[in-house]
């Protein structure tokens, strides 16, 4: 069995993933034994004539928690201020759909964009998992691990937060692409054109990423390390070139993440003076981001360092090791990703790339600790490839195969058991 799944990888993928996909939809109609706990889905269905569920209605019962914005937003834009602490991205690729189905005559009772919301999120992780294989063949070299990360990305603990009208799938799906545009850029035999063209490609889908989520500014991590060292490196016509490249790569991301900000900028605070600015316009760094989350969401360092959250603390502890834990190794020892031998030519550029992915993804931890809600680490830790690829090689190693299973069960159940909380509008989220 287990060779038959390494001859035809892609198939095993596709399976898996199906597989997955009904185990947890599954879930979601089995939900429906209770009413749910807050009925604010039915609202964007102005077909429904109460606030009862039908069993089978997963287009609500996948529009949950954070889903009700993007779907809101999709149909009217950013109303209120609040709306603006969730990326444009989504609603934008939500609403282009919609627009075009409804252009032919496909309608769906008020469901239509979060039937589309859950399409694309399905879509998108499925590719998301095939994208991450083909990462994994590039940077690793070694197709048994690659496809083990891919199965675990399918089973990762943001479950439904990956079938439902969220951003994660996409993100996800955008910042794999990313890499492996930057990872065959820099693991190249040789700077040729070509792959200068590959790094302003990566940034720029980085850039498409930051627009779903505001963390995809920490992909700029990488072109900054690898402008770096390449600064350190004698001046050569190909080194002037690729260090553009990067240049131009990282200034790609930095505008997926402002470019928001400014509209927000010219819709809120150009009026004339005196007229009612809001408090953030005239900040230092007048971002509305900040502001919201601050504002409405109570984001802040240590705001969340309180008695009634411990419980979330505990709930995001294993997430959080896994992602410290393999930053940590990852960064001492980066060329411990490869099962290479002899240590591969590329070796300098491939400690570049992961000790940068390393370093983004201890960075991501370590604010999940001191400012983000935490609970919300165990679905946007989704979008890094390094501990999946940890986790794979200990899976594949006798002497932690035992470990690794659990950590692999723990995802199941994590997953699972979420899957009927969210479908039940109950916390995490």
């Amino acid at each position: 069995m287990l060779s038959l799944t390494f001859q035809s990888p892609v198939r095993s993928l596709v399976g898996i993933f199906l597989a997955w996909k009904a185990f947890l939809l599954a879930i979601v109609i089995g939900s429906s034994v209770g009413p749910a706990y807050d009925t604010s889905s039915t609202l964007i269905s102005p077909e429904i004539a109460s606030s009862n569920e039908s069993i089978f209605d997963l287009a609500t019962k996948l529009t949950r928690w954070d889903s009700i914005y993007y779907i809101q937003s999709s149909r009217k834009g950013y109303t209120f201020e609040q709306e603006w602490a969730f990326g444009s991205g989504l609603p934008a690729v939500i609403s282009f759909l919609s627009q075009a189905l409804s252009g032919l005559n496909i309608q769906a009772n008020g469901s239509l964009e979060p039937l589309v919301g859950i399409i694309v999120a399905h879509i998108s992780h499925l590719l998301s998992v095939l994208v991450l294989y083909q990462l994994g063949l590039v940077v690793l070299k070694n197709q048994r691990l690659s496809l083990i990360a891919g199965v675990l990305h399918i089973l990762s603990p943001a479950g439904l937060f990956l079938s439902s009208p969220c951003p994660e799938s996409t993100f996800a799906l955008l910042s794999f692409t990313g890499y492996l545009f930057f990872a065959k850029s820099l693991l190249g035999k040789s700077q040729t054109f070509a792959h200068d063209v590959s790094l302003v490609a990566s940034g720029m889908w980085f850039g498409f990423a930051c627009t779903f989520r505001s963390n995809g500014l920490f992909n700029g991590i990488p072109f900054a390390i690898a402008l770096v060292h390449e600064l350190s490196l004698p001046l050569t016509l190909p080194g002037i070139r690729r260090r553009c490249a990067l240049i131009v790569g990282g200034s790609a991301i930095a505008i997926g993440f402002v470019a928001p900000q400014l509209v927000a900028y010219m819709t809120f605070c150009s009026v004339p003076s005196g007229s009612g600015l809001r408090p953030w316009c005239t900040s230092r760094l007048p971002t509305i981001y900040t502001f919201v989350q601050e504002r409405y969401w109570n984001v802040g360092f240590l705001r969340y360092w309180t008695p009634g959250n411990i419980p979330l603390f505990l709930l995001a502890t294993p997430v959080l090791y896994l992602l410290i834990k393999s930053g940590l190794q990852y960064i001492r020892e980066p060329l411990s990703v490869t099962t290479e031998t002899p240590t591969p030519a590329n070796s300098p550029q491939l400690t570049v790339l992961i000790r940068a992915m390393a370093l983004s993804q201890l960075i991501l931890a370590i604010l999940a600790i001191t400012n983000y809600h935490i609970q919300i680490i165990t679905r946007i830790s989704s979008a890094y490839p390094l501990w999946y690829w940890w986790l794979a090689g200990l899976i594949t190693d006798k002497k932690t195969s035992a470990f690794g299973g659990n950590v692999v069960r723990f995802m199941v159940m994590y997953a699972a058991i979420q899957g009927a909380l969210y479908a039940s509008f109950l916390p995490p989220a």
